[in-house]
Formats: C-alpha cells, sequence, structure tokens
C-alpha cells in the first residue's frame, strides 16, 4: 500500500489566512475556497461586498485544479485554441484555480473569485505558496584556489 499525503486543518488554515492577507494588501473583495483532491470543499470564505455568484466560481475553479491536477487557466487556454473544448466536463474552465501539489502528488486545490482573473490567481498562489515546503538554502564554501 502506499502513503498519500493530505491537506491537514493546520494546511488549510495557512493556505486561506495567506489568500487573505493578499487579497486584503491589494483591497480586493474575493471568494476563496479550498477543496480535496477529489473537489470536494474543505474551506470557503466569501469578503464582505462580493458578488454572490463569485461564490459559485470560486468553489469551480478549485474543483476544476483538483480534478485535472492543473491550474484552471490551462483550460481557459485551450477553450480558446479549439472552442468545442468548452464542453469539457472539468468544470470552470477560467482562470483563478491552483493545484495544491505535495511530494509529486494533488492534495487539493485554491480557487478565487471577484476581481480579474490574472488577479484571483495571484492570490490562490499565495495560499499554495504558503503551504510549499520551507527548504533551508545552505550556502557552499569554496575553497579557496592556491597559486602553485
Amino acid at each position: 500500500m502506499r502513503d498519500k499525503p493530505c491537506l491537514t486543518a493546520d494546511d488549510i488554515q495557512r493556505a486561506m489566512a495567506a489568500c487573505k492577507a493578499e487579497a486584503v494588501k491589494n483591497k480586493w473583495r474575493v471568494a476563496i475556497a479550498i477543496v480535496d483532491d477529489g473537489g470536494f470543499l474543505l474551506h470557503f470564505e466569501r469578503m464582505e461586498g462580493v458578488a454572490p455568484v463569485s461564490a459559485e466560481v470560486a468553489v469551480g475553479k478549485a474543483r476544476t485544479s483538483a480534478v485535472t491536477k492543473r491550474p484552471s487557466k490551462v483550460f481557459e487556454d485551450r477553450v480558446k485554441e479549439r472552442p468545442a473544448f468548452a464542453n469539457f466536463p472539468a468544470g470552470m474552465l477560467i482562470q483563478g484555480g491552483l493545484p495544491i501539489i505535495a511530494r509529486d502528488e494533488c492534495v487539493g486545490a485554491i480557487g478565487v473569485s471577484g476581481v480579474a482573473s490574472h488577479e484571483d490567481e495571484q492570490v490562490a498562489q499565495a495560499g499554495v505558496t504558503a503551504l510549499a515546503p520551507r527548504r533551508r538554502v545552505v550556502a557552499k564554501l569554496q575553497t579557496p584556489v592556491r597559486p602553485k
């Protein structure tokens, strides 16, 4: 049997806090959805003043990214190239959803709606980045070259 990582309650809270901080920093009002790897809602927040339809769009973007393991923008671009792709059953084919990848596995996704699509994605990226493993950069000491 193989092990598969999954989002914890702490992960979800950390991602949501990072998303909200990015939105507040930019004075954007958005709806934010975090889903598991199957696209099922784990956490949702709609900031004050956000249109009700943004709630459904945020969840749809997150679901699309989770079940396809790709940013939702991939599908928006694909529809531009091939309009028939709009019938693809993945969900909301609009930029603003990003998968959360851990140990090369999709463990969930974040979808955002309420501002321009590229800004929605910027907010989602803040949440994904907050969950990235903390990497310690170690500087290599170079051995000095001694003249002969």
